[in-house]
């Protein structure tokens, strides 16, 4: 079970970027970003890059939720909207796992809602040592 924040708060570039969780519980976390001008590209918006890590940010916390070690073998995002200021969240939901591999949904949201992207990322599960 994720019992700190200390898994989160080890995660620099999230720092670097200004990446804050919100909330995390088993299988689901979410997280914000207040968008500052580093985030955004030559036309003026949020680049996707910092969307995707936004994303990726969300679906590690859920992903690590449970305690066991889990890392990203797999991830694609696709992008519905642009944004250029305000506040993006990012809510991870765990979809499916076994014991070796698991699925989450992230959903990228402007602060009024709007749908940004949709990411999902596979997760490699270590198994514990017993």
């Amino acid at each position: 079970m994720y019992k700190d924040d200390t898994f989160f708060l080890s995660d620099a570039f999230a720092a670097d970027t200004g990446i804050e969780l919100l909330d995390v519980s088993p299988g689901k976390a979410k997280v914000m970003m207040e968008i500052a001008d580093r985030h955004k590209n030559s036309h003026g918006t949020v680049h996707g890059g910092a969307i995707f890590t936004l994303a990726d940010a969300a679906f590690a916390a859920a992903s690590n939720s449970h305690g066991i070690p889990a890392a990203a073998i797999n991830a694609s995002i696709s992008y519905m909207k642009s944004a250029s200021s305000g506040v993006l969240y990012a809510e991870a939901e765990e979809f499916s796992q076994n014991p070796k591999l698991a699925v989450y949904n992230v959903h990228v949201t402007d602060g009024n809602g709007g749908k940004i992207a949709l990411f999902q990322g596979m997760v490699y599960r270590k198994t514990p040592r017993r």
